[in-house]
């Protein structure tokens, strides 16, 4: 299901790591069957007719989600309130929290949505 994104999950070297960034993306695959997969820029990402809806990427102590700056604006506040590392464009996920999963399914419809109309991979 998720087979373009093996070798990047491969990378990962915990275990436990490796599996909840597979299992985070069969769930974004699974619930949004809809979404292409697409690795660029070193990361696993999804789109929607050719635009950018959200990305993923790890280092040593987060899985980070990357929805585009406008996205995490409009969720600030659920972002702060799971007490995610927001940045401009991505949040960080540590390791050791619970993946929240309903604020990333509003975060994917809400780009699905707002984005249905764009032509380009970014917004402008």
């Amino acid at each position: 299901m998720i087979a373009d994104f093996e070798k990047f999950i491969d990378q990962v070297e915990d275990p436990e790591h490796q599996q909840r960034v597979r299992d985070v993306l069969e769930w974004v695959q699974t619930t949004f069957p809809q979404l292409e997969q697409r690795y660029a820029w070193n990361q696993p990402m999804f789109t929607d007719h050719g635009t950018f809806i959200i990305g993923f990427s790890v280092a040593k102590t987060h899985m980070a989600f990357a929805p585009e700056g406008t996205v995490m604006e409009a969720f600030a506040t659920d972002i702060q309130a799971d007490h995610y590392n927001p940045g401009k464009k991505f949040g960080r996920i540590k390791w050791s929290q619970p993946v929240d999963y309903d604020l990333l399914k509003r975060i994917i419809e809400f780009n699905i949505a707002d984005k249905a109309d764009c032509t380009t991979f970014w917004r402008k």
